[in-house]
């Protein structure tokens, strides 16, 4: 194909970022130096075969394992952090099968605890190793978010990762905990999107959904909080009613702010994209892709 880059024609295509927000909602970050990353978004190059398979096995049982890295790190000292439940751990390079042993068999940490997670973690994709869109898009956005949180003294804790998923969005971003996933977010939104999340709302041009949401739900989910932007702009919703089938499904909201409150009825179809999900995909061609977007959003 004539595009080097999975991004720029995802963007093209219209591929849309609602619906593809799926991430587990228990997480453990490693740091660990980004250039002795592989491929794998758990292994490393100087990482013992032990150590890969336990951290194999722990995604096995449903948590998902992510490297972090950020220049300031000492190599073989890593921050290692449990996320909803907000722990941090500061674990030498020879002690963290140990530390892993002792947290799956539920055994004291203490020996390893550190401050306790008072800012939520904003990870960006830059895994250049899995997809190039990573390194050329997700690298440019992690620096201007690391220089704008330091810079206005915002309240997140900024890292590189591993592969997140969505490599076609780059540069891809999560914030924990809550899960919330955005994609595309270039150098140029970094303060807007930092803002709106400091005040605990989401960026709607880079939102990908709710996690916990199913695909055509995280679509209706952006369309109630799009439709409501300019006079509620910090609306919750509460997911009321789900029917339909696998083409089309009706999805009722009840949404509230500041007393204030009503509901809202979203009609999501399902449309067909040529997509490709991730550069090592581009000299195959893209494939037929089935992706969700509103077609109906009335007060119900």
């Amino acid at each position: 194909m004539s595009h080097r880059f999975c991004a720029d024609l995802s963007r093209e295509q219209h591929d849309p970022l609602a619906g593809s927000a799926a991430h587990f909602e228990h997480n453990l970050l490693i740091s660990w130096p980004r250039a002795k990353w592989t491929r794998n978004l758990r292994h490393a190059h100087d990482m013992p075969d032990s150590l890969a398979k336990t951290l194999d096995a722990i995604a096995a049982d449903g948590r998902r394992v992510n490297l972090i890295h950020r220049r300031e790190q000492a190599d073989e000292s890593h921050q290692v952090f449990l996320m909803p439940e907000r722990r941090r751990f500061v674990v030498p390079r020879e002690a963290l099968e140990t530390f892993l042993a002792a947290w799956q068999s539920g055994a004291p940490l203490t020996a390893w605890e550190g401050a306790r997670v008072d800012h939520d973690l904003l990870l960006c994709c830059t895994h250049g190793k899995k997809d190039k869109c990573c390194a050329k898009y997700g690298y440019q956005t992690y620096k201007q978010l690391a220089q704008t949180v330091a810079a206005h003294e915002l309240p997140f804790d900024v890292w590189e990762s591993s592969h997140l998923g969505g490599c076609r969005f780059a540069a891809s971003l999560i914030l924990l905990s809550p899960v919330r996933k955005y994609g595309r977010i270039t150098p140029q939104q970094a303060l807007p999107f930092l803002q709106a999340e400091s005040r605990g709302r989401r960026f709607l041009p880079g939102y990908r959904g709710d996690s916990r949401l199913t695909p055509a739900q995280q679509c209706a989910q952006l369309a109630a909080l799009g439709f409501l932007e300019r006079r509620y702009p910090a609306a919750n919703l509460r997911l009321q009613n789900d029917t339909g089938d696998e083409q089309r499904r009706c999805i009722l909201w009840q949404w509230e702010q500041d007393g204030a409150h009503g509901r809202l009825r979203t009609v999501c179809e399902t449309t067909a994209i040529l997509r490709v999900d991730m550069c090592s995909d581009l000299d195959d061609g893209p494939t037929e892709s089935l992706v969700w977007h509103a077609s109906e959003i009335s007060p119900a």
